[in-house]
């Protein structure tokens, strides 16, 4: 028989703002130009998750124009297959999370 003392992890959350789940149309390119369809699913104000139609690079620099807000530059921070998560070099300010999704954040 084996014995040993168990303490289980504390999670701490990694993220720097609350995240809101979301089903946004974009378009994301390079060199600031246009070139393929996305679909934002999450949004924080930090950054975003996307699913795509071609897979992203883990490190690479993208332009994502998200509709109410315009052109924002993210860096890809993972990607798996067609889905990928991106930081935003500027996060976003309270007024376009809330034109994005119709919520304004808690103050905690």
């Amino acid at each position: 028989m084996i014995a040993a003392e168990f303490e289980p992890a504390i999670r701490t959350e990694r993220r720097r703002s609350p995240r809101s789940p979301i089903s946004l149309d974009a378009k994301m390119g390079r060199g600031g130009l246009d070139r393929a369809l996305c679909k934002v699913t999450d949004i924080s104000l930090h950054g975003a998750k996307i699913h795509t139609y071609s897979p992203l690079t883990k490190g690479s620099m993208i332009w994502l124009t998200l509709p109410k807000i315009g052109q924002i530059i993210a860096t890809i921070i993972w990607a798996d297959d067609y889905e990928a998560g991106c930081q935003f070099r500027e996060p976003l300010d309270d007024h376009a999370f809330a034109r994005l999704t119709g919520k304004t954040l808690e103050l905690a």
